[in-house]
């Protein structure tokens, strides 16, 4: 075997051991780009179709499997950390004012600081809100059901 079929392989299974450490779909193309390689050193081709080999595999393999990977692989994959308050409600604890910079919400025991989505609404202690996004450690939120509609018929937070 040649020296380049040794780099290949062993490329390959760095390639490979990569991927079944992280389980993200990560490096998984570019070892079937090293694989093909390898093939074609040990077949005794140049080390130029070797290269041109694993390039062309690689983005071909990530071209066409990638959508597929993303869409079927990890599906059942539950949300962790901040990602899974998105869409959950919370209560106000504190005053949420923007243009003051206060507010806070609790949410899953505990307190996190609150802005809400619209820029000059104010939201009042006790209402219950609906986490729309996280912005680096403050809940971005906007009312839920009722108050919402007795904001528009009270004028409060216009």
């Amino acid at each position: 075997m040649s020296v380049q079929a040794i780099i290949w392989l062993a490329l390959l299974v760095v390639l490979l051991a990569i991927e079944l450490l992280t389980l993200g779909l990560t490096t998984i193309w570019f070892a079937g780009g090293a694989l093909a390689a390898f093939l074609a050193a040990v077949f005794g081709m140049d080390l130029t179709v070797q290269i041109i080999l694993f390039a062309a595999v690689s983005v071909i393999l990530l071209i066409f499997t990638r959508p597929f990977a993303v869409k079927y692989v990890n599906k059942s994959r539950v949300k962790t950390n901040a990602d899974s308050l998105i869409g959950r409600t919370a209560v106000v604890t504190e005053e949420i004012n923007n243009l003051a910079g206060t507010g806070q919400a609790r949410v899953a025991g505990q307190d996190w600081t609150a802005r809400s989505k619209e820029e000059t609404r104010r939201i009042p202690s006790g209402a219950t809100v609906k986490i729309q996004a996280i912005s680096g450690v403050k809940l971005i939120v906007e009312p839920c059901g009722i108050l919402e509609e007795e904001s528009a018929a009270h004028g409060i937070g216009q």
